[in-house]
């Protein structure tokens, strides 16, 4: 049916304007119109309103068209042709095809300013992802003759190829971040590593080796190997028994300090021979940063040894391989993890990536294999016992795994790091933030400005930014003092910004303060679950709305009002009500609730 009018409509326009001479985008007729049938439900030309051709510019048209300002004028001009030929053929009348043209020329200012601000922001965002995929393809960014032939190369590809690898790009971009962490003083962080049975076990070796000749493979001799274990009293539980030492590998833990020492430069092991490295004296030297970058290579060494899965691996290899998801597991973790727990989450991302043929054996396996890497990673200082049985990381631990996914391309935020951040940024980075590292960041950022300033700025994050950014901002906004009561009165007349400021008013005790109107609650209870769903499974979003949700047959009398509040996330909210609301009958209430909000929506006279 949708397809019908379109393609109909779109012709005639054509051929209107053919018989006048007249020239008329045709093109762009066509994706006016197929957005209001396929976004908006328009059922034929005759259903465009000042209000829907509202919703299509301002909304669908952003939402839905990559387009820049540069575009805004022909959008205009082919909308103003459409009036024209609708009022003249008869499709609307003559006064709606004023009207219509008379909406055009009032929307023409909001409509170039939001296209200007999407494309802003389009043009950003795809910036920063052509700089990720170049880098990600070891290309250097100051490096304009690699950068120009990477662009090249890549506008070479087919438009469904360069899409698929940004869309790849930005799913990865997601998955790297990590909660936010404290961390402890740069002089503390060093001193625990020049104390570190890591820096101990390494140092002892080089001292132990000298001067030494190596073998071809520039290792120690088997027999040198014996000696070094026994002269540094190094346990070694992961030797093969009954096995003769023929080589440096026999001796597992003594074959991992050694490469971790070469690759320090601790030791330097070239051409058969060994001598003592340019960073042996950092390793106990008084210069903070020093030092912690050398503890920092050690532990690059040891936590992400290499393993070729080709070779077939054991369960003491196939943990080594996976110790950085260990560590990750305990960076992310709020309370400490047990060793059983550990295992758990290793071996079921084991069965994921790798194909095992006797699971119950590798499971004991594994879990004796990763007991030898936590006691291991406990005596180099990077994990620590905490709870009841628990393990955790040690202030240096983690330091050292933060230092370890930067390095990686994580994002990995520091609990303090936006007192000094604009309020956009602030808000933005406390989506990633759990509940009490949040209020510390926000009590840091409120300590750093002014009352009066932070308010203004907040109520601007809340003008232009979406749910998610105004739910937060109104949440910050709530601890900021009674002197910011002018700035918040001011703002009272934005309709974004008008419902916190009456709940903020009211609040402090303030004369302008009131309760809100029945449409204003329905109206922040739609902006709350529209915010949540930015950043959360709906299911997820939908419960965590509900914990302060009127019970019962309250609730579904909400719900059959929800449909006209004037938000545009409101279909949405109530599609997200009906698939996840534990209550049957709310959640068809809901589902024809969200129904009538797109119907009302696409008519263009939905709202209160």
């Amino acid at each position: 049916m949708a397809d019908n009018w379109v393609e109909t409509t779109a012709g005639d326009l054509r051929r209107w304007a053919d018989e006048r001479g007249e020239k008329v985008d045709g093109q762009g007729a066509h994706l006016l119109f197929d957005l209001a049938a396929r976004e908006m439900g328009l059922e034929g030309p005759d259903a465009l309103t000042p209000g829907a051709l509202r919703a299509l510019l301002l909304e669908v048209f952003p939402e839905t068209v990559v387009a820049g300002a540069d575009e805004v004028p022909s959008v205009l001009d082919t909308l103003r042709a459409v009036a024209a030929f609708l009022g003249d053929t008869g499709a609307v009348t003559a006064e709606r095809a004023a009207e219509l043209a008379a909406e055009i020329d009032r929307l023409a200012p909001e409509f170039a300013a939001v296209v200007a601000e999407t494309d802003s922001a389009e043009r950003q965002v795809a910036a920063e992802v052509v700089a990720g995929l170049m880098e990600a393809d070891g290309i250097p960014l100051d490096d304009q003759d690699a950068v120009e032939e990477w662009m090249r190369e890549f506008e070479a590809l087919p438009d469904e190829e360069r899409y698929a690898r940004a869309e790849d790009y930005l799913r990865r971009t997601e998955d790297l971040v990590v909660p936010p962490v404290r961390l402890a003083p740069a002089a503390e962080l060093a001193d625990a590593a020049r104390r570190s049975g890591l820096t101990a076990e390494v140092r002892a070796l080089a001292e132990w080796t000298g001067e030494r000749v190596l073998t071809e493979l520039d290792e120690l001799t088997a027999a040198d190997a014996e000696a070094a274990v026994a002269a540094l009293g190094l346990a070694t539980p992961r030797r093969l028994p009954g096995v003769e030492v023929g080589d440096q590998t026999d001796l597992p833990e003594l074959d991992r300090l050694w490469w971790a020492a070469t690759e320090a430069e601790v030791i330097r092991a070239e051409g058969g021979k060994a001598a003592p490295g340019p960073a042996l004296p950092d390793l106990g030297s008084g210069d903070d940063e020093r030092a912690l970058r050398v503890w920092l290579r050690l532990l690059d060494s040891v936590a992400v040894p290499e393993h070729d899965p080709s070779d077939g691996l054991d369960a003491i290899e196939l943990v080594q391989n996976e110790l950085t998801g260990v560590l990750i597991h305990l960076y992310e973790q709020e309370e400490p993890a047990t060793p059983g727990e550990l295992a758990d989450a290793l071996l079921g991302h084991v069965a994921e990536a790798y194909e095992i043929s006797d699971e119950r054996s590798l499971a004991t396996a594994v879990r004796d294999a990763l007991t030898l890497e936590l006691d291991d990673l406990a005596r180099w200082g990077v994990v620590e016992p905490a709870g009841d049985g628990g393990r955790a990381l040690t202030p240096l631990g983690v330091w050292g795994v933060r230092e370890l996914l930067l390095s990686d391309g994580f994002t990995a935020p520091v609990v303090g790091e936006l007192a000094g951040a604009p309020a956009a940024e602030l808000v933005a980075g406390l989506a990633w933030h759990r509940p009490e590292t949040a209020d510390e960041e926000i009590d840091g950022w409120l300590a750093s400005h002014d009352v009066k300033d932070a308010a203004a700025d907040l109520l601007d994050v809340m003008r232009g930014g979406g749910p998610g950014a105004r739910n937060l901002a109104a949440a910050v906004l709530h601890r900021v003092g009674p002197e910011a009561a002018p700035v918040v009165r001011a703002a009272q007349e934005h309709p974004l910004v008008s419902p916190y400021a009456a709940l903020w008013l009211n609040a402090a005790g303030d004369p302008a303060g009131r309760e809100l109107s029945r449409a204003e609650y329905l109206w922040v209870f739609v902006d709350t679950v529209a915010g949540m769903l930015e950043t959360a499974e709906p299911e997820e979003a939908v419960a965590a709305a509900l914990v302060d949700a009127p019970p019962g047959a309250e609730m579904r009398e909400m719900v059959d009002e929800l449909w006209r509040t004037d938000h545009p996330g409101v279909a949405d909210v109530l599609e997200a009500l009906g698939d996840h609301h534990p209550d049957k009958a709310t959640a068809k209430a809901a589902r024809t609730a969200a129904y009538k909000a797109r119907s009302a929506h696409a008519a263009g006279n939905g709202g209160v």
